[in-house]
């Protein structure tokens, strides 16, 4: 069971509740329990609450209007949302039937593929080179006035790369599409400015920036054509019908809040974190293999604190019980696909052997994240790698 004494560096997968975020959500828990679509006292009370969280997370979010601003139970949802009910707006308005997403997103991005088929659209792939970044010269001969949306995230989630996706968007706005990007791993992580980005929809998921767990947000800028995914009683403003989880919001708009405040300073540690990390993994063993190493290249193209590297001939699987039993928590790649018997499409899309992609580990750190720890997870790797058994 997890205890004190553990190092838990898998901060892209999850990140532990802030005790300032628990402790805004508890009202509305217990005692301002109205729903907020109720006229009564009650509901205005939870109503308000509601109203202010939008208001907050649209302001750090670089939001203008909070009327922009779609609560959700979360990433999966939003980026749902976001692929079908753009493109599913865009087939009764226009004749556009082409949609371009980038080989290694998120699978909350990729398996709305068949769904956009099956509306009648044909959807292409632009991929990322091996630095881990999707080029504008890339996306452009890709493109064209039959593109009715393209969707690029905006920070990869198993590579920690950050995409340019301001460029990619005027790329998008110039043949007259939209551009969604899925925000999740930059949400507390980087600074964000949605109104000066230039998207059109961004998706986002609280608990990856220290919120609650069952809430997020889509952004969908002032005239973005949408068709809801959730059709009921017509809340959050006819986009996303279902009574609203006013405490996750509170909750979410707390810690974001709380993780704002010093971003500069929290990711010039991670970086340094990161960077030393990488250094000595590099020196542990030549059976560690770097994927998009955050020491090359322009610092601001990839994420603080998220490391990721392959172990020639250990499989992920070995390598992340054989640690967890050291008591130190990583990941293979992305949580949600932790169990599959493929070598992540990520890896595969960065040109990474299918032999080597194997043998995928994750490493992504957070605010209570020491030099300790990363001293933790090297002596693990090194007795893993010296195992009698696994040499």
């Amino acid at each position: 069971m997890p205890s004190d004494e553990r190092v838990y560096l898998d901060h892209a997968a999850t990140t532990p509740l802030l005790p300032q975020a628990r402790e805004a959500m508890e009202p509305y828990l217990g005692s301002v329990f109205g729903n907020p679509n109720a006229l009564y006292a009650e509901g205005r009370l939870a109503s308000e609450a509601l109203e202010r969280s939008r208001a907050q997370v649209a302001s750090l979010l670089g939001v203008r209007r909070s009327s922009e601003l779609v609560f959700t139970s979360g990433g999966t949802e939003s980026d749902n949302a976001a692929l079908v009910g753009i493109s599913s707006a865009l087939l009764r308005s226009s004749r556009r039937r082409r949609v371009v997403v980038s080989s290694f997103e998120h699978h909350a991005v990729l398996n709305c593929v068949p769904a956009l088929e099956h509306l009648g659209l044909t959807v292409d792939y632009v991929s990322p080179r091996p630095d881990g970044i999707v080029h504008p010269d890339d996306l452009g001969p890709l493109l064209g006035p039959d593109v009715a949306l393209v969707s690029v995230m905006q920070v990869n989630n198993e590579v920690g790369t950050v995409q340019p996706v301001s460029e990619l968007a005027r790329l998008a706005h110039d043949v007259g599409a939209f551009f969604h990007t899925d925000a999740v791993q930059a949400l507390g992580k980087l600074p964000l400015d949605l109104e000066g980005s230039g998207v059109d929809a961004a998706s986002f998921s609280a608990h990856k920036a220290y919120g609650p767990k069952g809430v997020g947000a889509l952004y969908l800028r002032r005239g973005t054509p949408f068709t809801t995914q959730m059709a009921g009683g017509g809340q959050e403003s006819g986009r996303r019908s279902g009574t609203q989880n006013v405490a996750g919001a509170v909750g979410f708009s707390e810690a974001l809040r709380v993780v704002m405040d010093g971003l500069e300073d929290r990711r010039a540690r991670l970086r340094a974190l990161s960077c030393q990390l990488a250094c000595e993994l590099e020196a542990l063993s030549g059976r560690v293999h770097l994927v998009c190493d955050p020491r090359q290249g322009d610092e601001s193209l990839h994420l603080p604190g998220l490391v990721t590297f392959c172990l020639d001939g250990i499989e992920s699987e070995t390598a992340l019980l054989y640690l967890d039993e050291a008591g130190i928590a990583v990941s293979g790649g992305a949580a949600c696909s932790s169990r599959s018997l493929e070598p992540s499409h990520v890896l595969t899309a960065l040109g990474v052997d299918r032999s080597l992609a194997f043998g995928e580990v994750r490493v992504s750190m957070g605010d209570a994240s020491t030099r300790s720890d990363v001293d933790a997870l090297l002596a693990g790797l090194s007795s893993l790698l010296s195992s009698s058994v696994l040499s």
